[in-house]
């Protein structure tokens, strides 16, 4: 998606033709901005097994076959520590549960964190067949607003990364 495209979708959004995403939620504002084009720019996800990700982490119905992405997921993010968790620091893994819905070129992606307390939505237009492109909002803090980056590993696995660390889904 060229930048003019993208400024075009956001423009149509901002005059008022309702939420983008299928959540019903506070949409995630500017999702293909300058930021998130030069973060995309200098991002690369290999999706190896050596990845930090590609190791078994907590979820329940990992042997299970998906033919879409859609669904219910886990998530775990780090690079930040949330301050209303106490003695959280940047290097500690946020898990949690998402759930992904797509729409056309866009995958939306609702998750939580810290036993539910914590909410956040990520708006990402596909590049092809793997790579997703978008930015995140905290919806618990919505001045809160990161690019991120993703790869479509399998139907099963996303490895990702904002700005400071990684946020990462994996299937439930």
């Amino acid at each position: 998606m060229s930048r003019q495209d993208a400024r075009s979708r956001d423009r149509v959004v901002d005059e008022g033709r309702g939420a983008r995403n299928p959540f019903d939620v506070m949409d995630v504002p500017n999702p293909n901005d300058q930021q998130v084009l030069e973060f995309a720019t200098v991002t690369k996800l290999a999706g190896t097994l050596d990845d930090e990700h590609a190791g078994a982490w907590p979820t329940t119905s990992e042997r299970n076959q998906h033919a879409t992405l859609e669904g219910h997921w886990s998530s775990r993010w780090n690079g930040g520590a949330d301050p209303t968790i106490p003695g959280d620091a940047e290097d500690k893994w946020k898990q949690g549960r998402a759930e992904v819905r797509t729409a056309d070129d866009r995958v939306y992606v609702l998750f939580d964190w810290n036993h539910g307390a914590r909410k956040g939505l990520l708006d990402a237009r596909r590049e092809g067949t793997t790579r997703l492109v978008g930015k995140y909002i905290n919806l618990t803090d919505p001045k809160i607003t990161r690019p991120w980056v993703g790869l479509v590993v399998s139907n099963q696995r996303i490895d990702g990364r904002w700005s400071g660390g990684r946020l990462d889904f994996r299937r439930r």
